[in-house]
This record gives structure tokens, C-alpha cells and sequence, in this order.
């Protein structure tokens, strides 16, 4: 399947480090060779790059690692096909406009079977699980509200549109507008919190090794997320099957399990 990386922090911070791990697992030290995305918030705006060849040998990745855009909500996926073919189109992550905001979807798993009827708001252009899936929740929300609800009510409803879709297949993913990041667990995700005093971390893929004390500020909190943890130095936070987390200025804030929603 699909491995999926998130970036939340309480200040603009760059993904490079975990970034130049995670991209050789498509096509280097794993499988996930067709195709990549990844998305940046800045403000109210997102910049998207996407493309069809595999993460290691694509030159829009070369940008990317050589580019340290700053941004406190970032989404990447490297993609291993399991419905639709392999296409621009059924690249993740996908970008779609909700209550006047940029809303970003990246999906691990595969529902076998699942269907939706054409949507008023929101319909897939590609030909991926995935994609429809995206296309479900946010028809789903905006059909229940036309402006953003409050944070709680939202989550809950997030909440119960994932254990749905669980329930039809794995269905780890991310989502975001650029203000928080929802993190859903089916099978496997992991997640570390970076605070001072910051670690030296070293990658697993890559015989690479950073000092964060050295390129951040006392007060910086920076939350990564990824299907299998990227460093292997450091304690990573495996969340549970079913398991919705909200991260918010780099920590999580709201999580839910399968049967009671709690805050952090």
C-alpha cells in the first residue's frame, strides 16, 4: 500500500529532514513507485506538486528537497496503485475549495467496492478509491453546513465519516485546511512531537543525522506524522485501529477511539 507523511507545527518550519527520508521509499528502500505528491500551506494558500513518476527519481522531488518552503501543515504520499491506473489524476494529494478554504486529502489502504452517487459540491475527476472517498466526506460536510462548524462538532463528524469508511476497508489518510490536521489510523500510523529540548534525530533510509537544537527556537513544536516511523533514534507514537487524531500547533488536541471522543 500507499505510505503517507504529515508535518503540523505552532510556526512555518521546513520538511526537508524527514522529507529526504521519505521520498526514497518510492522506488529506493521500498516499493511505492507509482507515483507522488506533496502539499504545502501558506496563509490561505496551498502550492501542490504532484507527479506520475516514482519520489526517488523524479525531478519535481529534486525541487522539493532543495526547496525549504516553510509551512505549519504539510501533507505528502507516495503512491503504490491499488485502483486506478497509473495517471496525473489519481496522484495524491488531492485539493478541493470548502468554506472559502483549501482543503488537502492523501489516503493509505483500499475500499474494495465502495461507491457514491454523483455529488452536488464534490465529484472525483480521477478514477481512485481514494479520491471518491475525499469527494464523500466533504460532500457530506457541506451538505450538513454552509459556513465551518465549531472545532468539536466538526471533529465529530470527521470522526464518524472515518469510522464509516473504516468499516468498509483500510482507510488510514490525512486531512487538512491549513489551520489543523486529521490523522486516521486503519492499520498503521505513527507520530513523534518535537519540542524543546529538540533531539539530534537520525533517518533510517538515509545515513543522515540532524540537530534540530541547532535550526529552531525554544518555542517551536513540531508534530510529524508517517506511516512507519523516519528516524531511528527517537520514540514514534503508534496510533490505534480506528483511532482519529487532530493535531493543532504541533500537538495533538482532540483524538477519539472507537467508542468516546477525548481531548488531549
Amino acid at each position: 500500500m500507499c505510505q503517507l507523511l504529515g508535518m503540523n507545527c505552532n510556526t512555518p518550519t521546513d520538511i526537508i529532514f524527514s522529507f529526504e527520508g521519505f521520498h526514497r521509499r518510492g522506488g529506493l528502500t521500498d516499493h511505492h513507485a507509482d507515483g507522488w505528491g506533496i502539499a504545502f500551506f501558506e496563509g490561505k494558500g496551498c502550492r501542490l506538486f504532484l507527479d506520475d513518476k516514482p519520489s526517488v527519481e523524479s525531478p519535481v522531488a529534486a525541487l522539493v528537497r532543495q526547496y525549504p518552503i516553510k509551512s505549519e501543515n504539510v501533507i505528502a504520499h507516495i503512491r503504490k496503485a491499488t485502483q486506478g491506473v497509473i495517471s496525473l489524476a489519481n496522484t495524491h494529494p488531492f485539493m478541493r475549495e470548502m468554506w472559502g478554504q483549501y482543503w488537502i486529502f492523501a489516503h493509505n489502504g483500499n475500499l474494495e467496492n465502495f461507491t457514491t452517487p454523483p455529488g452536488c459540491y464534490y465529484n472525483p475527476v480521477g478514477s481512485t478509491d481514494s479520491e471518491r472517498a475525499f469527494c464523500y466526506i466533504l460532500e457530506s460536510l457541506r451538505q450538513k453546513w454552509c459556513q465551518p462548524p465549531a472545532l468539536e462538532e466538526l471533529f465529530a463528524e470527521v470522526a464518524r465519516l472515518a469510522a464509516e469508511l473504516h468499516a468498509k476497508g483500510v482507510f488510514n489518510f490525512m486531512l487538512s485546511n491549513g489551520e489543523m490536521l486529521f490523522v486516521h489510523c486503519s492499520t498503521k500510523l505513527h507520530y513523534i512531537v518535537r519540542q524543546a529540548p529538540f533531539p539530534t534525530a537520525h533517518l533510517v533510509d538515509d545515513d543522515v543525522t540532524v540537530d534540530f537544537s541547532t535550526v529552531t527556537t525554544p518555542r517551536d513544536r513540531v508534530a510529524i506524522i508517517a506511516t512507519l516511523p523516519l528516524t531511528d533514534n527517537e520514540h514514534w507514537t503508534p496510533l490505534a485501529p480506528g483511532q482519529l487524531v487532530l493535531f493543532r500547533d504541533g500537538a495533538p488536541l482532540l483524538t477519539t477511539t472507537a467508542h468516546h471522543v477525548a481531548a488531549t
